[in-house]
């Protein structure tokens, strides 16, 4: 066995990739690197396979293909105007290897910065690509849509048309009962690039409704009765995530104070009572700022809640999942007819809104259109960086998709 002496000896001269070694240290986002520190198609190779592909596997190089082409297809349709696909590079357009790209990912110099730029640009949604293509919760994703809804099913009741949040005691109607049923995969990806950390994990609206009431107030009773029913608790709402820009909870106790015998005394719905209460609460209430989302439009207006909901996987997909030392049921350890029940919490939101607020939202500014268009500028920039930004302007016609 050769034996190892300390040495700082290089065969090479000796250097140090600053910008590269500061965003390991100190924990700059993948996302806003403007390269890599890859010397060679070899040390691509070696990269790959920390990253997680086994390259001895002809199904590796299938994967990392597709993904390269979603990945300039999603750059097309999405950041580039008509006509602009044509300056992308040739060579990072249809290499021969897709490995290629993570070493003019590497490069400079003058022959060398617009391969390194759009190699970079192609390479960060391919990341992103590859996070949610190995997420487990979206694998399992309609078990965790059936469980998620099935609970909101109890405390949203129909009749006819007419859709009403109940608790078994309190009867709300809603104006609007909108359900995301799932976001969308291109949906996804642009959310992730737009992220400081963009992890599929860190993706919080896969699932969720939008509960429209006519005033406001009605939306304070509605947490109520969610609470109630315990859809809603101190210890299953992620609090970090938490957004009231509807509600000044110090103005709505006032007015409800005062009005509180009267609601509970009316002998019918007390759809004029709650405008009323609505109108002296504005009247006193102080503006609720706190969104903390840039993409966020002036005017729009809700409270936000991060629900967490433990999924159960059960029978087949929970044993895939199971270490040996998680808890089972039925049987001895690995013994046939084994019934695993695997559980991990999944975060979907649940919004309320008021009449008004739900209108302004249809349109300007609050609108979702509008937010999109916003989220996209943040993620063009993020992803091509604003030297290949003003390079596409200058060549290009235009600095943005249509």
């Amino acid at each position: 066995m050769t034996a190892l002496h300390a040495t700082l000896k290089s065969k090479r001269r000796f250097s140090l990739n600053w910008d590269y070694l500061n965003a390991i240290a100190s924990g700059v986002s993948a996302i806003d690197l403007g390269e890599l520190a890859l010397r060679n198609l070899h040390d691509a190779r070696q990269f790959a396979r920390e990253y997680g592909f086994d390259l001895e596997q002809p199904a590796a190089h299938a994967i990392i293909a597709r993904a390269h082409q979603e990945a300039l297809e999603f750059i097309v349709a999405t950041f580039l105007a008509a006509g602009q696909e044509r300056l992308i590079p040739p060579e990072v357009a249809a290499p021969a290897d897709p490995l290629q790209l993570l070493v003019y990912a590497s490069q400079r110099g003058q022959q060398a910065d617009m391969l390194r730029m759009w190699s970079c640009a192609v390479l960060k949604v391919m990341h992103g690509i590859f996070y949610i293509d190995n997420n487990l919760k979206l694998r399992h994703f309609n078990t965790i849509r059936e469980q998620v809804f099935a609970s909101l099913d109890e405390v949203i009741r129909q009749d006819g048309g007419q859709y009403y949040l109940s608790d078994g005691e309190v009867c709300l109607p809603l104006l609007h009962y909108d359900r995301k049923r799932n976001k969308g995969r291109n949906s996804i990806l642009l959310k992730l690039l737009q992220k400081a950390a963009y992890l599929a994990a860190d993706i919080y609206d896969h699932l969720g409704v939008r509960l429209t009431f006519a005033t406001r107030f009605e939306c304070l009773l509605a947490l109520r009765s969610l609470q109630r029913a315990h859809l809603l608790s101190v210890t299953n709402v992620d609090s970090q995530r938490t957004r009231n820009t509807l509600l000044d909870l110090d103005a709505a106790k006032q007015v409800f104070t005062k009005y509180r015998a009267a609601l509970e005394h009316s002998a019918d719905y007390p759809a004029a009572l709650l405008q009323r209460m609505d109108q002296e609460m504005a009247a006193l209430a102080q503006p609720q700022t706190r969104s903390d989302n840039p993409h966020s439009g002036e005017g729009f207006a809700s409270i936000q809640v991060t629900v967490r909901k433990m999924i159960h996987l059960q029978g087949e997909a929970g044993a895939a999942h199971a270490p040996a030392e998680l808890a089972y049921r039925g049987g001895e350890q690995g013994g046939a007819g084994q019934d695993y029940d695997i559980g991990f919490f999944f975060e979907y939101e649940i919004q309320l809104m008021d009449q008004a607020s739900h209108e302004r939202s249809l349109s300007g500014p609050a609108s979702h259109d509008a937010y999109k268009r916003r989220q996209v500028d943040t993620a063009r920039l993020r992803v091509f960086g604003r030297a290949l930004l003003d390079w596409i302007a200058a060549h290009g016609g235009g600095a943005g998709a249509p």
